[in-house]
C-alpha cells in the first residue's frame, strides 16, 4: 500500500515539473519583462555584454573573445531553452519594458532535485541601470518563480567579500550567511574568496 503511495506521489510530482517545463517563463514587473532570450535575439545581449565588458570583469569568469559574438550568444541562449526543458537551468534576461535593451540578467544554474530541490543563483546588471532597484525589482519576481511554480526549496548565492553592494542586495532579498569559502571561485583568471548565503522556502 505504501509503495503505491509513493508511486502516485512520484508520478503527480513528475507531472507538475512536466507542466512547468512545458511553457518557457515570461514573468512582468512594474519596469521590467524577465523570460529566457529567444535566440534570435542575441544582438540585444551582445550589446549588453560589449557596454559592460570592463565593469563586469571584477565579477566574473575571464572571457574569451568570442563570448563578445552574436554566434556564441545564438548558441548560449539555444543551450539555455534545451537546459530549461531539460530541468537544469532557468537563465532569465532581465529586459525594458518594449523588450529592446537588456537590463541584467538572473541565471538559476546546478538545478538538484530530489532531497535537495536546490540551485545556485548568479546575477548581473547594466550600469546604466545600477543604483535604481531593477535588479532586486527582477530577482524578486524570480525567486518567486523559482519556489511557487519550479517548486525549489532553496537558492544558494555567493558573493566576492569587497562586493558589498550584492551583499547588501541578497540581505534584503533575505539571503542568510552560512559561511565562507576560501578560493571558491576562479574571477577574472585569480582563484578569490566567497561568502555563502541562501534563501530557504519556508512553507
Amino acid at each position: 500500500m505504501m509503495s503505491f503511495i509513493l508511486m502516485r506521489i512520484a508520478f503527480a510530482d513528475m507531472m507538475f515539473r512536466r507542466s512547468v517545463l512545458d511553457e518557457l517563463p515570461v514573468l512582468r514587473t512594474e519596469r521590467l519583462v524577465l523570460r529566457l532570450l529567444d535566440p534570435a535575439r542575441a544582438d540585444i545581449m551582445v550589446r549588453f555584454r560589449h557596454e559592460n565588458r570592463e565593469r563586469l570583469k571584477q565579477w566574473e569568469p575571464r572571457r574569451s573573445p568570442e563570448f563578445y559574438t552574436e554566434g556564441y550568444w545564438r548558441l548560449q541562449l539555444r543551450y539555455g531553452v534545451r537546459e530549461f526543458r531539460e530541468g537544469r537551468s532557468v537563465c532569465l534576461t532581465f529586459l525594458t519594458p518594449r523588450e529592446d535593451e537588456v537590463v541584467g540578467v538572473a541565471n538559476f544554474t546546478n538545478i538538484v532535485r530530489g532531497t535537495f530541490e536546490a540551485c545556485h543563483l548568479g546575477y548581473s546588471v547594466g550600469a546604466r541601470h545600477e543604483g535604481k532597484g531593477l535588479m532586486k525589482e527582477g530577482l524578486q519576481a524570480a525567486i518567486s518563480y523559482m519556489f511557487a511554480d519550479y517548486g525549489l526549496h532553496r537558492i544558494m548565492a555567493n558573493y566576492l567579500p569587497h562586493n558589498e553592494r550584492s551583499g547588501a542586495l541578497l540581505a534584503s532579498l533575505g539571503f542568510e550567511k552560512e559561511g565562507f569559502a576560501r578560493a571558491y571561485l576562479q574571477i577574472d583568471g585569480v582563484w578569490a574568496d566567497h561568502v555563502l548565503t541562501s534563501l530557504i522556502n519556508d512553507p
